[in-house]
């Protein structure tokens, strides 16, 4: 009876252990990946987000993991120390699918602290900045997402319409209640809200054609939407558009519903006069109650700064890839516009597609770009070239640092996406105060 006592237990014992043992080394191995990932995102810089970003209360965070599961671009998150943390802030894009799946509601989706973020202008619960009456909406406050710049176009314009009733005994009868300025989502947003609400609004485009930053995307390239409601339009279910079809939309959007887009007309001055604003354009000049400020971060491109760079050859955006055909090719940049214009240069027939990057690896870039550039990589039609810097462009070749040593690559084309430089300069000049900045910048308002 013993034995048998004995023998059960043994056997017991080597099946819990057959499933227990691997469960804890599956769970040792993924907490020492997890530890790694963290201490070379602290090294590189990328544990810091660079807009919006999960904020997990770790007094309520029980570790479960599954918000590491649940997001779209992987590597933004991760089980450290029993307790989630961010890994890789930069590849988050404010999905949200994090805080929606944790058990317990220890994640929200924010940008932090905007007292101390100082590529972010001050705006208050309703996105009016410390200048009443100057609204910022879409991109450059600092969320991503279409889905998030039409629900701001929208908030802005419901706030414009509490106040408006008062302020309508300000000006004459051309006095707008609200001037927009930029035609990308959450600018035509605002305008549908607008014309819902039935104020005076005009949107000030600076390009021949709406969509924002959309339109300088490349062809075909699919555009993260998620559920949302549109103005006017209704509700819009599916969670990725091509570009081709996001714009559509749009441009049915503003047909169908006559909104008041002013092509053409760049923006170049914007001054507070007492209650109201006067803004000058290229087509002429305004004044409004009440300006909503939808501009991208785009800005200027910023510029590599070495020599043969003002060669026509040197482009900053890809509009239409299937125009290159047969050329030599250098994509410089390790962010998601670089490696979408390498994807899609690299799928023309003939083409030699070469991508530079100072890092050793990509970091900052989607989850889906990540396996197509891999993919691309393994294929052999796009060619790495990491830890790389262009010291110098000519007629027919560029000329990179790697290390130690010179490499040059007989080139046709150089496509530059080195960032920009967003229009703070613009905002500060009109008073807006940024994160960190004690007391309103001097304001050209005349406030």
């Amino acid at each position: 009876m013993t034995s048998e006592s004995s023998l059960v237990w043994l056997v017991s014992g080597l099946l819990t252990a057959g499933i227990v043992l691997p469960y804890l080394l599956r769970f040792r191995r993924r907490r020492h990946e997890a530890r790694t990932r963290k201490q070379e995102a602290v090294q590189l810089g990328i544990d810091r987000p660079a807009a919006q970003y999960p904020h997990i209360d770790v007094a309520r965070c029980i570790g479960c993991g599954t918000c590491v599961d649940a997001c779209p671009e992987g590597d933004v998150l991760a089980v450290v120390g029993g307790t989630a943390t961010i890994v890789n802030g930069l590849k988050c894009v404010g999905h949200g699918t994090c805080a929606e799946v944790c058990p317990v509601g220890a994640i929200e989706i924010g940008l932090g602290d905007l007292r101390s973020r100082q590529d972010i202008p001050w705006m208050d619960d309703w996105q009016e900045t410390n200048v009443p009456g100057l609204y910022v909406a879409g991109e450059l406050g600092g969320l991503a997402l279409v889905k998030n710049a039409i629900a701001q176009g929208r908030k802005v314009i419901e706030r414009i319409a509490q106040k408006s009733p008062p302020l309508r005994t300000l000006g004459g009868p051309d006095v707008l209640d609200v001037a927009i300025v930029g035609a990308g989502p959450a600018g035509l947003a605002a305008a549908a809200a607008a014309q819902e609400r039935r104020l005076r609004y005009a949107v000030l485009e600076q390009e021949q054609s709406l969509g924002g930053t959309i339109f300088h995307y490349p062809r075909r390239k699919l555009v993260l939407v998620q559920a949302m409601d549109i103005p006017l339009w209704g509700r819009v279910k599916a969670a990725e558009y091509s570009k081709e079809d996001i714009l559509a939309m749009f441009e049915e959007l503003t047909r169908r519903f006559r909104l008041n887009v002013r092509y053409g007309e760049r923006v170049g001055e914007i001054r507070r006069e007492g209650r109201l604003f006067s803004l000058k354009s290229a087509g002429g000049a305004y004044t409004a109650r009440a300006v909503v400020l939808a501009l991208g971060r785009r800005g200027t491109p910023r510029k590599l700064g070495v020599p043969g760079e003002e060669l026509p050859k040197v482009m900053y955006q890809l509009v239409d890839a299937e125009s290159y055909k047969g050329q030599r090719v250098l994509v410089v940049g390790g962010g998601d516009s670089a490696v979408e214009a390498a994807l899609g240069l690299a799928h023309q027939a003939g083409n030699r597609v070469t991508l530079s990057y100072r890092r050793d690896k990509l970091v900052r870039i989607k989850r889906k770009n990540e396996e197509r550039i891999e993919a691309a990589i393994r294929k052999g039609l796009v060619r790495p070239l990491f830890g790389s810097q262009v010291g110098e462009i000519l007629a027919r070749a560029v000329r990179l640092g790697v290390g130690d040593r010179t490499v040059e690559l007989a080139n046709d084309y150089v496509f530059v996406f080195a960032g920009g430089d967003p229009p703070f300069g613009f905002l500060r000049q009109l008073g807006v105060r940024f994160g960190g900045e004690e007391t309103p910048a001097a304001s050209a308002a005349g406030a």
